[in-house]
């Protein structure tokens, strides 16, 4: 079977397409992939929140990123920690801003919510704007909530994410120290 050269370049065309949409799947993360690709875990609470806007002659105009500033403690060695963790996306006022979809959801990224935060430094986040990225965006922040008895959990996401299911603090903690190793 021969094809003419209009349909040769849409088949062409086609198979490019599906190339590029393959490269660019979601990564999955177990607790472990994630802690190899992270720089740290924290367990700490939002205390400020931040959008701002940059705009780049190269990477292009209204580049937006949030930064949220958490205060705890590292999961991996328990000492103190203070980050500010960033993501793309955010809103600076009700007109200026933009949503991703990839980002933590409104309620996640809430001041004062105690969270989990996985973080990894980044040089060039676009609009060579650098800081720590919240690992996998919205999968890299964790909520948490105090049972009646005191405990504090962690709520999982679900398959495919760092934190699967619910687990007490005191687990999670046991689990990253296990499971971090130098760099």
């Amino acid at each position: 079977m021969k094809l003419s050269l209009p349909r040769f370049l849409v088949a062409g065309a086609a198979l490019a397409a599906s190339a590029s949409l393959a490269w660019a799947s979601i990564q999955r993360f177990d607790l472990a992939s994630m802690l190899q690709a992270s720089d740290n875990a924290i367990v700490g609470t939002i205390t400020h929140k931040e959008t701002i806007r940059i705009d780049h002659p190269v990477d292009g105009k209204e580049l937006y990123f949030t930064s949220l500033t958490l205060e705890g403690k590292s999961l991996k060695d328990g000492t103190n920690v203070t980050i500010d963790v960033c993501f793309g996306g955010g809103f600076i006022d009700a007109t200026h801003g933009v949503h991703n979809s990839e980002a933590p959801s409104d309620d996640d990224q809430k001041l004062g919510n105690k969270v989990v935060a996985f973080y990894r430094w980044e040089p060039n986040m676009g609009g060579e704007h650098a800081g720590n990225a919240l690992m996998a965006w919205h999968g890299g922040l964790y909520r948490t909530f105090e049972t009646r008895g005191g405990k504090t959990i962690v709520q999982g996401r679900g398959d495919g994410y760092a934190i699967p299911v619910n687990v007490e603090l005191g687990e999670l903690t046991t689990q990253v120290k296990a499971l971090a190793k130098p760099k």
